[in-house]
């Protein structure tokens, strides 16, 4: 049974960065990908960015490109982070890790509605305010 955790969520001023850790067990091998999600209040989830076994098999979405980074433990598979940088209000919701055995699309319609993967994380809270 595949279990995920996230940690790392917080409260923060506009600028400041956090990182997002996502724990996963249960997959019998490390071929899989895992994608963070964001659901801010009031819209629906989406997709933040993804990252696949192979580590040049990666996604951001627009809002993140360039100020995200998303990353794999180099010992550690089973872990996935997610740098966030220069953080803004509009980046406040609830994160959510999700992992299976599927590699990362490059267009965002394949992360819509999240059907792309069966396990997810309980999601840890974000807020970006002054």
């Amino acid at each position: 049974q595949v279990q995920i955790a996230e940690s790392g969520g917080g409260e923060v001023q506009p600028g400041e960065s956090l990182t997002l850790s996502c724990t996963t067990s249960g997959f019998t091998e490390h071929y899989f990908g895992a994608a963070w999600y964001r659901q801010s209040p009031g819209k629906e989830r989406e997709v933040v960015s993804c990252i696949g076994s192979a580590l040049e098999n990666i996604y951001y979405s627009h809002s993140a490109k360039g100020r995200f980074t998303v990353s794999r433990d180099n010992a550690k598979k089973n872990i996935v982070y997610l740098q966030m940088d220069s953080l803004k209000p509009e980046d406040t919701g609830v994160y959510y890790c999700a992992a299976d055995k599927v590699v990362c699309p490059s267009s965002e319609s394949y992360y819509s509605g999240g059907a792309l993967f069966d396990n997810w994380g309980q999601g840890t809270q974000v807020t970006v305010s002054s």
